[in-house]
Order: C-alpha cells, then structure tokens, then sequence
C-alpha cells in the first residue's frame, strides 16, 4: 500500500559533523517513507549562517548516503517544493512574519543582550526557569517608531497564551499537554531579518506539504510553539512523531564530550554502513532473540509506526561492535571482504599517504606497522607512563596542552594541514609558550608512541573525529594519574 500525500523531511543542520542522533532519525524517516510509500525530503537548515558550512552540508550528504539512505527531493537532487536550504528562501520567510505581526500575534522587541541576560538571572534568583518576561509586549507605535527612528532595530517575538494549555496527539508519546505558561515568547525573526529556527521550520514543512514530522524528543517542548505558529498562519499542522533520545550505556545524554558521536568516527573504525544501520534500525522494530542480523529490505518490511518504543534508544557500541562483527562472518563472501578492507584501508587516501609519510623515517619494511599501524587502529593503548618521558612536559602541562588544543582543534572549518597548524599555533600562543613545545604530548596522545609520522600530516590521515577522540581519551588518562598522584599525597 502506498501514499503519496505522505512527505516526511530529513532536516539536519551543516553546523558539524553528522552526529549518531542524526543517523537515528534520518533512519526512522527513511523508513517511514518507505513503509508507506511516501516522499523523503532533505532540508538544510542553515538558518544560523555563522555556523554552517558548505563543508560540512557536503559531509551530511556523504554520511547519509554512505549508510545506504536516499531522498527523492533536496539540494543535490531538486525537486518541486524547492530551494531546499534555508538561506535560500530567506525571501519567502517575510511575508509570514508580517501576517504574524499585523494580525497582533508577534510583536517588536527591542530588548539588549544585557538586559536579557539580566531578566534571565533574576528569574534564575526567584527560582523559575528563565524566559522572556514580556518588557516590549505592550509598547504603544509611538514608542515603538521612536525606538525605530532612533535606529534600534527588533527582533520579531510570538505571542503565547496566558490561560490554559496546549493538547497535542504524537505519534510515540499519545495525549501530551503543555502548559502554556511554560512556553517562551520565542523570537520568529532575528534582527538581520532572518527567521528563526522555529518560524523557518514551520513554513517550510507547509510549503513543502510535510504531512508528518518525526525528530527527536528534545523537540517536544517546543511543539506547542509551532503548533501556535500553525494557528496564528491558518494552517494545518502535521502529525508529531518524538522519537526518545538516544542515550549512551550510562543513560546520559550523547555528548561528544563524553563519546564518540560522529558517523565519520565508526566509519573509520571500519563499521560497515549496513551494520550500522542495522543496529539503529532494530530501536524500530519489534524482534525476537537471534532475529537481529537485517539488511534495509528486511528493516522496512519489518517496520511498524505505531510499534514505536518509548524506552530510550541506548547507543551501545559493543552491541553495534557485535552486530558488525556478524556481517563480517555472515553477510560478506570472502571477495567482498578484501575489497570493503581494501577500501576502508584507502578511505581518505590513508594507507598510501600514510606509507609515503613512513619513507624518511624506517631502515626495513618492517619497521612499518609500529610506525604507521596507528592510523588504522582504534585505541592506540595511551596510559599514563605514555607520557613520562616527554622532556620538559610533565604530565599537568601535557594535560594543559591537550585540553587546550582539543576545542581549538573543533574550531576549524576546513581539516588539513595547514589549518591544522594554524590551529595548534593560535593554541601555543595564548598558553604563552612555543608550538614546538604544543607537539611531542600531541604526537603521544595522536599515535600513542613518541616515534611516529609528521604530526599535522597524521592528523589530516587520522580525521576530525577520530583525532578528537583520541584527545579525550588521553585527556582522561592524564586527569585520573593526576587525581590518583594527589589522592596518595594527600594520604
């Protein structure tokens, strides 16, 4: 059975690297609309023009497509509901916003940052979540045009309902309610005249007739301002599916500061993209012990909608790692496993920039895999004796360093060498020392030997993910010496 009035919309924003979350939901709408036989769409949503990155937009296009997921409107592909980034359509956002307002459900806001962050930290004082407190609601036009006239230039916020609440049927959780005393007078278009996420959001699932929006439960919160904003518009709005957040095995939420959480990380692990989507795709399904191993036909003839969990998605990696580990054996005859190896080994040109870099720095072949097996390892084995013998870096300044370099590291835009280095020498320069000084705990913490290959070219090799991952592993290990160090001195 198949409906084409069904239009479900992949959204991700170009502002990083693919994250797992972003996997999940992409999956669970790549399902759906196969299921039904509906329309995916993907939306860029670069709204936030500091952020986004056509790099990065690039990197969401490879992710998704690399884990066997397509769409049949986007970008890249075109379609009839286009252009498909926000930042194209900033034009077409204006005229809704002027109905907000001229029907008297927006209004202008002149309100500073400071004064902001002043009404924020007295509402934290008397212990209510802090929120827009209403300052400009009810300024007359004559206070408003002489705000204008003296070249203030507002924001555009929504008004919300003093009295009662919103009532909403979603497609995992049922019957939600929502006070509307909890929702904020969201801001719809920002000072430089672009909207929101939230008011680009909702105009642009209209316009491009989404019938279901599915994305993660952080979203349920500000359902009711897009509901109202569905109102205020005289819209229809679509059916609501939260699907529950994905949690790492300690059930917190997943954060790269904690976890690894780029697609690009398991991928240069040398997960296969089907045992990825594999393990994702099983939080939609119902299964029987033994049942787990299911290609994509398998996924989407055994999905259910309705079927949904409301139990947290945990990201297990030994269970994906045990899941890859079976397509491995199971699903790949023996060409096809030299081949995917051969590929992985070659992703990114590794294997032979890697063997080039290693031409300098051996006497025999032999000497190959301590010097360049780093690149194709996970865990490179760091402890903390990795680091003693580092001259003149004891092991607080090495961990100074790494920390410091970690999110100068995640500031750049573009990964290569020389931004790479550009990065590292910005980061010597506010620790006040030399880069040549910044190197040997890196080349530690990166390749997990003092002995190794030209540490910006490796880094390049390794990628953003892996190269940060390896980062907090060793910032891990030098914070528990160190803690251990000054437990035993306290004693």
């Amino acid at each position: 059975m198949t409906d084409k009035n069904i239009r479900v919309r992949l959204a991700p924003s170009p502002t990083g690297e693919p994250h797992i979350g972003t996997a999940y939901v992409a999956l669970y709408n790549y399902l759906f609309a196969k299921k039904k036989g509906g329309t995916l769409i993907l939306r860029i949503e670069d709204t936030d023009a500091t952020r986004s990155k056509p790099e990065y937009e690039q990197t969401v296009f490879d992710s998704l497509r690399w884990m066997g997921l397509d769409w049949s409107e986007g970008p890249d592909v075109g379609g009839d509901y286009g252009p498909y980034r926000q930042s194209e359509r900033k034009g077409i956002y204006a005229q809704y916003v002027d109905q907000i307002l001229e029907a008297g459900h927006g209004f202008k806001c002149f309100c500073s940052p400071d004064e902001l962050n002043e009404m924020r930290e007295f509402q934290r004082s008397q212990g209510k979540p802090p929120r827009y407190s209403g300052r400009c609601l009810r300024l007359s036009a004559e206070e408003i045009k002489a705000r204008e006239d003296a070249g203030d230039v507002p924001v555009i916020r929504m008004k919300i309902p003093t009295e009662g609440s919103c009532k909403f049927q979603d497609g995992v959780y049922g019957d939600v309610e929502i006070p509307w005393d909890a929702v904020d007078m969201q801001v719809i278009q920002k000072a430089d005249g672009m909207p929101t996420y939230h008011m680009a959001n909702i105009v642009d699932d209209h316009l491009m007739k989404i019938s279901h929006v599915a994305r993660g439960e952080e979203w349920v919160s500000s359902t009711p301002k897009h509901i109202l904003l569905y109102q205020y518009l005289g819209w229809e709005a679509p059916e609501f599916i939260h699907l529950p957040l994905m949690r790492g095995a300690d059930k917190s939420k997943l954060s790269k500061r904690k976890n690894p959480t780029s697609m690009s990380y398991y991928a240069g692990l040398g997960h296969l993209p089907e045992a990825l989507a594999n393990f994702l795709g099983l939080f939609f399904i119902q299964i029987s012990e033994g049942d787990e191993l299911m290609e994509m036909d398998e996924l989407i003839e055994r999905f259910e909608v309705e079927k949904m969990s409301k139990a947290g998605a945990i990201f297990d990696v030994q269970k994906l790692d045990w899941l890859n580990a079976r397509w491995l054996r199971e699903k790949l005859s023996p060409e096809e496993f030299l081949s995917r190896a051969l590929t992985w080994a070659q992703e990114n040109d590794k294997l032979k920039q890697g063997l080039l870099l290693a031409q300098s720095r051996i006497q025999t072949f032999a000497e190959l895999p301590d010097l360049a097996g780093f690149l194709f390892k996970g865990d490179v084995g760091i402890t903390a004796e990795s680091f003693a013998n580092i001259k003149k870096n004891p092991p607080e300044k090495c961990l100074e360093i790494i920390d410091a370099v970690r999110p100068a590291l995640d500031e750049i835009d573009e990964w290569n060498r020389e931004s790479i280095e550009d990065a590292l020498r910005q980061a010597a320069e506010k620790l006040e020392t030399k880069l040549g000084k910044l190197t040997p705990p890196l080349f530690v913490a990166v390749s997990g030997s003092s002995r190794s290959l030209p540490l910006f070219d490796a880094m390049v090799l390794l990628g953003r993910a892996m190269v940060r991952q390896r980062l907090v592993i060793a910032s891990k290990v030098l914070h528990a010496s160190l803690d251990a160090q000054a437990d035993t001195a306290a004693e």
